[in-house]
């Protein structure tokens, strides 16, 4: 199933990926699950990135998979299990490359506890992205780049030797030169530790 419509020729087509396999060990709970005004982190990421119409979208997953499952269930993207994600980000980071529709020149790579993401900030990213799409667009926030971030696929086999819980941040911090920043401070503040709730 294909997330949107064939883009123009005029512009290359990317995909989305949304990495929620993990276990949220320090939360205590599926992070992916809490919800704000009444829908789950997990389900708000996907239907943001799908805003911007990429050509395919896909939902890696791996602990509690079946109530991941449910909480995307209607929306135009397909699931696929991570079958080693318990090993770290770098496996789900893999499976979801190595399931997305090969026409897509690039792959927008987000995860599922930043709630201050948006559409206009993916959009952003998507657009920067089409200029040059043999560079990536990267998120940046807290002196860092970081995820969200658009990679392009002469960067996947890079992707391949990844080890461990590490994802698109080490890439971004190798290849720094051919990355283009788009500021969102907000996006510093994610979902990882029980006190994170209170804000």
């Amino acid at each position: 199933m294909r997330a949107g419509e064939a883009m123009s020729d005029t512009h290359p087509l990317h995909g989305a990926i949304v990495l929620a396999g993990g276990a949220s060990r320090r939360l205590g709970r599926a992070k992916q699950l809490i919800e704000i005004d009444g829908e789950p982190l997990l389900r708000r990421v996907a239907r943001v990135l799908l805003a911007g119409n990429p050509y395919d979208c896909v939902v890696v997953l791996g602990h509690d998979a079946e109530r991941m499952r449910e909480a995307v269930a209607g929306l135009p993207l397909r699931c696929v299990i991570a079958p080693a994600h318990a090993l770290g980000m770098s496996a789900s980071l893999q499976t979801g490359i190595q399931a997305l529709d090969a026409r897509c020149a690039g792959a927008l790579i987000a995860l599922t506890d930043q709630p201050a993401l948006d559409a206009a900030h993916l959009l952003a990213m998507r657009d920067t992205w089409r200029g040059a799409p043999t560079c990536a667009v990267a998120s940046a926030y807290a002196d860092v780049l970081g995820v969200p971030a658009l990679l392009p696929r002469n960067w996947f086999g890079d992707i391949a030797h990844l080890r461990g819980d590490v994802g698109a941040r080490e890439l971004l911090r190798a290849r720094r030169d051919e990355v283009a920043a788009i500021a969102a401070a907000e996006l510093a503040r994610d979902v990882d530790e029980p006190s994170d709730l209170d804000r």
